[in-house]
């Protein structure tokens, strides 16, 4: 599966773009996900890098619990994860944009950065 798509990378925000805006009303473009258990990463910026690769910035669950936290991943740290049975992450292709507050249920001192 293609994680980043001509599409998602004309909506990403550039990194550090929404620095002002409010945690619960940060724009999450896309979302990656773990298919075969935790992990899920909600990506709200992105930037292509010098090496071609993109960096992203957003809302990493990594099933721990009460461990969620804002950060930072490469598409190619997401590329490189192998599962069993041969599959890797994937992108939600049913995500549509939301604001962080619709897609995630927590309190919002937990929304903090």
């Amino acid at each position: 599966m293609q994680l980043l798509t001509d599409e998602i990378k004309s909506t990403l925000p550039p990194l550090y773009s929404t620095e002002n805006t409010p945690v619960h009303e940060k724009q999450i473009v896309c979302k990656f996900f773990n298919p075969m258990g935790a992990g899920t990463w909600y990506i709200a910026e992105g930037s292509e890098q010098e090496d071609g690769d993109w960096l992203f910035f957003g809302y990493c669950d990594l099933g721990i619990p009460d461990c969620a936290e804002w950060g930072y991943v490469s598409l190619a740290e997401l590329e490189s994860i192998k599962l069993p049975f041969d599959m890797g992450i994937e992108r939600d292709i049913l995500f549509s944009p939301t604001p962080l507050a619709g897609v995630v249920n927590m309190t919002m001192t937990q929304f903090e950065i």
